[in-house]
Protein backbone atom coordinates (compact mmCIF):
# COMPACT_ATOMS: atom_id res chain seq x y z
CA UNK A 1 0.00 0.00 0.00
CA UNK A 2 1.91 3.46 -1.01
CA UNK A 3 1.83 6.32 1.24
CA UNK A 4 -1.03 8.87 0.88
CA UNK A 5 0.18 11.73 -0.48
CA UNK A 6 0.58 15.32 0.93
CA UNK A 7 -3.12 17.26 0.64
CA UNK A 8 -4.51 15.12 -1.61
CA UNK A 9 -7.81 13.47 -1.08
CA UNK A 10 -8.97 10.36 -0.09
CA UNK A 11 -10.89 9.96 -2.77
CA UNK A 12 -8.37 10.56 -5.57
CA UNK A 13 -7.30 7.64 -7.56
CA UNK A 14 -3.13 7.43 -8.20
CA UNK A 15 -1.43 6.23 -11.32
CA UNK A 16 1.76 5.71 -12.12
CA UNK A 17 3.41 7.56 -14.98
CA UNK A 18 6.80 6.93 -16.29
CA UNK A 19 9.42 9.57 -16.11
CA UNK A 20 11.49 9.53 -19.43
CA UNK A 21 14.89 10.89 -19.83
CA UNK A 22 13.62 13.05 -22.51
CA UNK A 23 11.30 14.66 -20.68
CA UNK A 24 13.99 16.54 -18.53
CA UNK A 25 15.12 20.20 -19.44
CA UNK A 26 18.65 21.34 -19.77
CA UNK A 27 18.73 21.87 -16.20
CA UNK A 28 17.94 18.02 -15.50
CA UNK A 29 14.76 18.75 -14.29
CA UNK A 30 11.24 17.92 -15.68
CA UNK A 31 10.15 20.23 -18.71
CA UNK A 32 7.09 22.01 -17.20
CA UNK A 33 4.93 21.32 -20.28
CA UNK A 34 5.49 17.26 -18.60
CA UNK A 35 3.51 18.07 -16.06
CA UNK A 36 0.62 19.10 -18.21
CA UNK A 37 1.10 15.87 -20.25
CA UNK A 38 1.48 13.58 -16.60
CA UNK A 39 -2.32 15.35 -16.02
CA UNK A 40 -3.64 14.38 -19.28
CA UNK A 41 -2.35 10.42 -19.06
CA UNK A 42 -3.96 10.05 -15.51
CA UNK A 43 -6.63 11.81 -16.67
CA UNK A 44 -6.74 8.80 -19.74
CA UNK A 45 -6.34 6.10 -16.53
CA UNK A 46 -8.80 8.38 -14.55
CA UNK A 47 -12.18 8.00 -17.37
CA UNK A 48 -11.75 4.32 -17.85
CA UNK A 49 -11.59 3.93 -13.74
CA UNK A 50 -14.40 6.21 -13.09
CA UNK A 51 -16.88 5.75 -16.35
CA UNK A 52 -15.82 2.31 -17.00
CA UNK A 53 -14.34 0.03 -19.28
CA UNK A 54 -16.94 -0.25 -22.15
CA UNK A 55 -17.18 3.45 -22.60
CA UNK A 56 -14.58 6.48 -23.20
CA UNK A 57 -15.38 9.96 -22.80
CA UNK A 58 -12.65 11.27 -24.78
CA UNK A 59 -13.98 9.11 -27.41
CA UNK A 60 -17.28 11.08 -26.68
CA UNK A 61 -16.37 14.53 -26.58
CA UNK A 62 -13.86 16.62 -23.44
CA UNK A 63 -12.11 19.48 -24.19
CA UNK A 64 -9.57 21.22 -21.85
CA UNK A 65 -11.03 24.76 -21.53
CA UNK A 66 -8.33 25.91 -19.15
CA UNK A 67 -5.08 24.06 -16.96
CA UNK A 68 -3.21 26.10 -14.27
CA UNK A 69 -0.12 24.28 -12.38
CA UNK A 70 2.21 25.51 -9.60
CA UNK A 71 5.60 23.66 -9.79
CA UNK A 72 6.75 23.57 -5.90
CA UNK A 73 9.99 21.22 -6.35
CA UNK A 74 12.52 20.65 -9.46
CA UNK A 75 11.96 16.77 -10.01
CA UNK A 76 14.55 14.88 -11.70
CA UNK A 77 15.05 11.84 -13.58
CA UNK A 78 13.73 8.48 -11.75
CA UNK A 79 13.60 4.60 -12.54
CA UNK A 80 10.45 4.39 -11.17
CA UNK A 81 7.06 5.80 -12.31
CA UNK A 82 5.76 9.42 -11.00
CA UNK A 83 2.45 9.22 -9.13
CA UNK A 84 0.15 11.39 -10.10
CA UNK A 85 -3.18 12.03 -8.08
CA UNK A 86 -6.78 13.08 -9.78
CA UNK A 87 -9.77 13.63 -8.62
CA UNK A 88 -13.12 16.03 -9.18
CA UNK A 89 -13.22 19.41 -8.18
CA UNK A 90 -16.28 20.30 -8.92
CA UNK A 91 -18.93 19.58 -11.22
CA UNK A 92 -21.13 22.67 -13.36
CA UNK A 93 -23.76 22.06 -16.01
CA UNK A 94 -22.00 20.57 -19.18
CA UNK A 95 -18.25 21.34 -17.54
CA UNK A 96 -16.42 19.36 -14.59
CA UNK A 97 -12.62 20.21 -12.62
CA UNK A 98 -9.84 17.90 -11.98
CA UNK A 99 -7.44 18.03 -9.31
CA UNK A 100 -4.06 16.63 -9.40
CA UNK A 101 -1.17 16.24 -7.47
CA UNK A 102 2.57 15.32 -8.94
CA UNK A 103 4.49 12.98 -6.57
CA UNK A 104 7.52 10.95 -7.14
CA UNK A 105 8.12 7.48 -7.40
CA UNK A 106 7.24 5.27 -4.19
CA UNK A 107 9.03 6.45 -1.15
CA UNK A 108 9.39 10.02 -2.40
CA UNK A 109 6.48 11.31 -1.45
CA UNK A 110 7.76 14.63 -2.04
CA UNK A 111 4.92 16.77 -4.08
CA UNK A 112 6.43 18.33 -7.13
CA UNK A 113 3.70 19.63 -9.02
CA UNK A 114 -0.25 20.45 -8.48
CA UNK A 115 -2.77 21.81 -10.76
CA UNK A 116 -6.04 21.88 -11.90
CA UNK A 117 -7.85 21.59 -15.61
CA UNK A 118 -11.48 22.85 -16.10
CA UNK A 119 -13.03 20.44 -18.82
CA UNK A 120 -15.71 20.43 -20.88
CA UNK A 121 -17.97 17.97 -22.21
CA UNK A 122 -18.45 18.20 -25.70
CA UNK A 123 -21.00 16.59 -28.50
CA UNK A 124 -18.54 16.44 -31.52
CA UNK A 125 -21.38 15.86 -34.29
CA UNK A 126 -22.78 18.75 -33.43
CA UNK A 127 -19.60 20.80 -32.23
CA UNK A 128 -21.12 22.17 -29.53
CA UNK A 129 -20.86 21.66 -25.46
CA UNK A 130 -23.17 19.36 -23.93
CA UNK A 131 -24.74 18.43 -20.67
CA UNK A 132 -23.18 16.08 -18.44
CA UNK A 133 -25.38 13.23 -17.77
CA UNK A 134 -26.85 11.78 -14.52
CA UNK A 135 -24.22 8.46 -14.94
CA UNK A 136 -21.41 11.06 -15.23
CA UNK A 137 -22.49 13.06 -12.33
CA UNK A 138 -22.67 10.04 -10.89
CA UNK A 139 -19.47 8.64 -11.58
CA UNK A 140 -17.85 12.14 -10.74
CA UNK A 141 -19.83 13.00 -7.49
CA UNK A 142 -17.89 9.11 -5.96
CA UNK A 143 -13.95 11.12 -6.49
CA UNK A 144 -15.40 14.78 -5.53
CA UNK A 145 -13.04 16.68 -2.80
CA UNK A 146 -11.92 20.52 -3.21
CA UNK A 147 -9.52 21.28 -5.73
CA UNK A 148 -6.04 22.30 -4.94
CA UNK A 149 -5.63 25.75 -3.54
CA UNK A 150 -2.67 27.11 -6.19
CA UNK A 151 -0.70 30.44 -6.25
CA UNK A 152 -3.08 31.86 -9.03
CA UNK A 153 -5.64 31.89 -6.15
CA UNK A 154 -4.22 34.09 -4.11
CA UNK A 155 -4.36 37.78 -3.91
CA UNK A 156 -1.73 39.81 -6.24
CA UNK A 157 -0.66 43.11 -4.00
CA UNK A 158 -3.57 42.58 -1.70
CA UNK A 159 -6.23 43.00 -4.63
CA UNK A 160 -8.36 39.86 -5.26
CA UNK A 161 -7.93 38.40 -8.46
CA UNK A 162 -10.19 39.41 -11.44
CA UNK A 163 -10.93 42.76 -9.48
CA UNK A 164 -7.43 44.75 -10.92
CA UNK A 165 -8.54 47.78 -12.93
CA UNK A 166 -8.26 47.93 -16.68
Amino acid sequence: MSTPLVDVPGCADVFPITVRWSDLDAYGHVNNVQYLRFFEEARVYAFKAWFGQGRDLIDEGMLVASQAIDHLLPMGFGYGPARVAVWCGGVGGASFELGYAVAGAEGDDAVYARGRVHLVAYDLGEQRPRRLGAPEREALARVTAPSPVLRGDRPVGGVPRGSEPR
